[in-house]
C-alpha cells in the first residue's frame, strides 16, 4: 500500500536531494580555493617556484575547474532534485530534470517574444531576464530549478509505469517520463513571465528582513540553522540564503547574482573578499565547530567514570574528528540533544552568536562547512586580509565557555552522557561500533520499513508502526539518536558512517 506524502516525507527528502550539488559545490570551492590561492602573484612571492610556468597552469586549471558548480547550479539541483527524490529509474529521472529545465527557458522565451517583453541586452538586469544555456530567459535561480525538479519527480511518480496503446507501446513506461515533461513543463513555464515577479518580491521581502535586522541577521540565521537540524529541514533554510536573493544579490562584470555563495564564489575567483557576503558562510561556524563542540567532548571524557573513560575515548575522538575536519556536527550535538534539550538550544544560542560577532569583526572567510579545511584554505592561504586570526581569538573563549558550561550541567544534572554510568559491553552504541542485523530487529523487522534512505549523517524511514520501534536497542546497535517525527516518519542518527549502515540494512531488506 502507497502511504500519502505528508509535511515530513516531502521536506526530509526535498533537504537531503540538495547534498549532491552542494557537496559538488563544496569540492569545486576547495579547487578555487587552493588554485587561486598558489597562483596568486602574493603567493609566488612567498614561495618563487610557483611562478614556474607549469606549475602556474595547474593552480590556474584548478580555479577553472573549481568555476564550474556554481556557473550551473540552477540545472544541477534541476536534475540532482528528481534523482534524489524518485525510487526507481533514476537515470530517467535526471535526464527528465535537464529536459525539463531546458524546455522551460525555451518555453519561457517564447513567451518573452510573443508578448514583446524581451528586454535588450543593456536591460536584462532591470528586466529579470539574464541568457541562460544560450538562451534569453527569465532568472529563475536555484529556487526555479528546485521548483522544476520537483514537478518533474511528480510527473516520473505518475508517469513512470504509464501503459499506451500497442501502436505507442514504444513511448511507454520510463520512456514516457522525459516526454511528459517536455509538455507538462513547457505549458507550466508559460506562466513564468506573468508569476515569477511575484515570487522574487516574495524572496527579497525575506533578504529585506534579514538585512534589515543588521548585526542580528547572521545570528537569527545561525541559531535558526541549528535548531531546525534535529528534524533535518536545516538544509532548506540554508539553501535559500546560500542560493536565493535572500542572501543577497550583487551585479558583477555586468552578471547578476543571488545568493550568498554563489556571490563569494564568484568574488573569490576575482580575488574580492567580502566581508557582507561571508558573514552567512563558513566563519560564522568556525567558533563552534572548531572550538565549542570539541569543548563538549572533552567536558564529556572528564566526566566520565574513570573505568569508562577508555571505552568513549573512540566515540568521541571520531565525534572530533568528524566536526573539525569534516564540519559534521550531528555525532557530538545528538549525545546531549535529548539528554538535555535545554543544553542544546544554548547551543544554537552559540550558533547564532558565532555567526553574528565574526560578522562584526569583519571577518571574509567563506566557503560551506565551517571546518579546518575551510580555515587554511579560504583563510589562512588567503593573507591576512581574511582577519582568519579572529577565528582563534573568538575561538577561545568559545572553547571556555562551552567547556564549563557542559561540565556543570553534567555534574550538577548528573546527565547521562557516555561514560556516566555502568557500560554493558553489548551496548555498541557506547563503543561506536554498528550492528545492522540487530538494529533491523530493533526497527520492527522488514515488514515495518516502508522507505528507507539516508542523508549525510542519518538514516531517513517511512515506517508502519511507530509503536513497533525500540529505541534503547536501537541505540544500542551503534545509533547515536533516535528521533520520531510523526506517527510514520523516523530518523536514526548514525553519523558520518551512516551510508555502510544504510548499505547493510539494504541488503537485509532484500535477502
Amino acid at each position: 500500500m502507497t502511504k500519502k506524502i505528508n509535511f515530513w516525507d516531502f521536506f526530509q527528502s526535498l533537504g537531503k536531494t540538495f547534498m549532491l550539488p552542494v557537496s559538488l559545490l563544496a569540492a569545486c570551492g576547495l579547487l578555487l580555493g587552493v588554485g587561486s590561492a598558489f597562483s596568486s602573484d602574493v603567493t609566488a612571492n612567498i614561495l618563487p617556484f610557483l611562478k614556474i610556468p607549469f606549475i602556474r597552469i595547474i593552480f590556474e586549471f584548478m580555479s577553472a575547474l573549481g568555476l564550474l558548480a556554481f556557473s550551473n547550479l540552477p540545472l544541477m539541483f534541476a536534475i540532482a532534485i528528481p534523482l534524489g527524490l524518485v525510487k526507481e529509474d533514476k537515470g530517467v529521472a535526471a535526464f527528465s530534470g535537464f529536459v525539463g529545465f531546458t524546455v522551460s527557458l525555451l518555453s519561457v522565451n517564447f513567451m518573452l517574444k510573443a508578448t514583446n517583453s524581451l528586454a535588450s541586452s543593456e536591460n536584462l538586469k532591470e528586466a529579470g531576464q539574464a541568457m541562460i544555456m544560450g538562451i534569453q530567459s527569465i532568472d529563475i535561480g536555484v529556487l526555479g530549478g528546485i521548483i522544476i525538479g520537483i514537478i518533474v519527480s511528480k510527473i516520473h511518480s505518475k508517469y513512470h509505469t504509464i501503459k499506451l496503446p500497442d501502436a505507442f507501446a514504444f513511448f511507454g513506461g520510463s520512456r514516457f517520463v522525459p516526454i511528459a515533461t517536455l509538455v507538462i513543463v513547457g505549458i507550466i513555464s508559460l506562466l513564468i513571465p506573468f508569476i515569477w515577479p511575484t515570487i522574487n518580491k516574495g524572496i527579497i521581502k525575506i533578504g529585506e528582513l534579514i538585512s534589515k535586522a543588521g548585526i542580528f541577521g547572521p545570528f537569527i540565521f545561525g541559531t535558526g540553522e541549528a535548531l531546525l537540524r534535529p528534524f533535518g529541514l536545516h538544509h532548506i533554510l540554508v539553501a535559500m540564503i546560500r542560493f536565493t536573493s535572500a542572501g543577497g544579490e550583487a551585479i558583477i562584470n555586468g552578471e547578476v547574482f543571488t545568493g550568498a555563495l554563489t556571490i563569494f564564489y564568484k568574488d573569490f575567483s576575482l580575488g574580492i573578499l567580502n566581508p557582507d557576503v561571508t558573514k552567512f558562510l563558513s566563519q560564522g561556524k568556525m567558533p563552534v565547530y572548531l572550538f565549542g563542540l570539541p569543548a563538549v567532548a572533552l567536558a564529556m571524557y572528564n566526566t566520565a567514570l574513570p573505568e569508562n573513560k577508555s571505552k568513549i575515548k573512540g566515540l568521541l575522538i571520531s565525534g572530533v574528528v568528524a566536526c573539525v575536519i569534516g564540519g559534521i556536527t550531528e555525532p557530538l550535538e545528538f549525545i546531549f540533544l535529548f539528554i538535555a534539550p535545554a543544553l542544546y538550544i544554548l547551543h544554537a544560542v552559540f550558533v547564532g552568536l558565532g555567526f553574528m560577532i565574526m560578522g562584526i569583526l569583519k571577518v571574509a572567510i567563506g566557503n560551506t562547512d565551517g571546518n579546518l579545511i575551510d580555515l587554511l584554505v579560504f583563510g589562512v592561504l588567503q593573507g591576512l586580509q581574511t582577519k582568519w586570526y579572529f577565528v582563534f581569538v573568538v575561538g577561545i573563549p568559545f572553547f571556555i565557555v562551552y567547556y564549563f558550561i557542559f561540565k556543570y550541567c553534567i555534574i550538577k544534572f548528573n546527565l547521562k552522557t557516555p561514560g556516566r554510568d555502568v557500560i554493558d559491553e553489548n551496548n555498541k552504541a557506547t563503543l561506536g561500533g554498528f550492528d545492522a542485523d540487530r538494529l533491523l530487529i530493533a526497527l520492527g523487522g522488514k515488514e515495518n520499513i516502508v522507505s528507507l534512505d539516508n542523508c549525510i549523517t542519518r538514516l531517513r524511514m517511512v515506517v508502519n508502526d511507530m509503536n513497533t520501534i525500540n529505541e534503547e536497542e536501537i541505540k544500542a546497535t551503534g545509533a547515536i539518536a533516535v528521533i520520531k517525527l510523526d506517527n510514520t516518519n523516523l530518523q536514526v542518527v548514525i553519523g558520518p558512517q551512516v551510508h555502510v549502515v544504510k548499505n547493510k540494512l539494504d541488503k537485509l531488506l532484500k535477502s
